[in-house]
C-alpha cells in the first residue's frame, strides 16, 4: 500500500492494541469491532474536514486496514481466544534411546589410549628392538664362560666364531618368522572378535 512511517506505526499500534484488548481485556469480538470502528473514525477520513491533521488514512487505505484484520484477526477470533484463554495439555513426543559407551580394558572395546592398542599388544608388536636386544644379551651370556673358567675366557673370546653372516641372517629370519607368526595370528583372533562385536552392534542398528 505504500504506507508512510507514520501510516505504518499506525497500522502496527492498531494491530497491537486489538491483541491486548482480546489477551489482557479479555474483549468480545462485537467489542473489537466496535472498539476498532471507534478509533478509525478518529484517524480515518473525516467528512467535516475539521481534524484534517489527524486523519492518517484516506478511505481506501481505511477500508484496506479494516479488510485485514477481517480476513485475518476478526475472521479466527475464536482460535485467538481458544489460544490465550484455554489450558492445554503438554504432550512430550519422544523416544528411547540405547547409548553404548567404551568399556574398560579387556572387553569387545578397543582401548582409549595407545591408538586403541593395549599395552600387552603395543610392548610386543611395536617395541620390538629392545625386546631384541634384551634377547641377544641373554644369548651372549649363556654362551660366555663363566667367572669360574677363566683360562676358557681367553681362548673363546668371540661366541659366534665358525658362523658366517649367513647363518646369522637366517637364524635371525627363523626366530623373526616364529615371532611374527604368531603375532599375527593372536592379531587376527583379536580382530575377528571385534568385528563379531561391530556386526552385532549394525544388526541392532538395522533392529532399532
Amino acid at each position: 500500500m505504500d504506507f508512510s512511517i507514520i501510516q505504518c506505526s499506525k497500522f502496527m499500534t492498531l494491530l497491537d492494541m486489538l491483541l491486548h484488548n482480546l489477551r489482557t481485556l479479555h474483549m468480545s469480538l462485537e467489542d473489537s469491532l466496535r472498539w476498532l470502528g471507534e478509533v478509525m473514525a478518529e484517524i480515518g477520513p473525516s467528512h467535516l474536514q475539521k481534524n484534517e491533521k489527524w486523519n492518517i488514512f484516506d478511505v481506501r487505505q481505511a477500508k484496506t486496514v479494516i479488510n485485514y484484520f477481517k480476513i485475518s484477526l476478526f475472521q479466527h477470533y475464536k482460535l485467538y481466544e481458544f489460544l490465550f484463554y484455554s489450558t492445554r495439555e503438554e504432550i512430550v513426543i519422544g523416544t528411547e534411546q540405547m547409548i553404548e559407551v567404551v568399556k574398560p580394558s579387556g572387553g569387545l572395546f578397543p582401548n582409549p589410549l595407545e591408538e586403541g592398542i593395549s599395552f600387552d599388544i603395543y610392548s610386543t608388536f611395536i617395541k620390538q628392538a629392545p625386546t631384541l636386544d634384551i634377547e641377544m644379551k641373554r644369548l651372549d651370556q649363556e654362551q660366555s664362560p663363566t667367572e669360574s673358567h677363566p683360562a676358557a675366557t681367553t681362548s673363546e673370546t668371540d661366541a659366534l666364531v665358525g658362523f658366517t653372516i649367513e647363518d646369522v641372517k637366517s637364524v635371525l629370519a627363523q626366530v623373526t618368522d616364529d615371532i611374527l607368526i604368531s603375532l599375527q595370528t593372536e592379531i587376527n583372533e583379536k580382530l575377528q572378535v571385534q568385528e563379531e562385536a561391530f556386526n552385532a552392534r549394525i544388526e541392532k542398528l538395522k533392529k532399532a
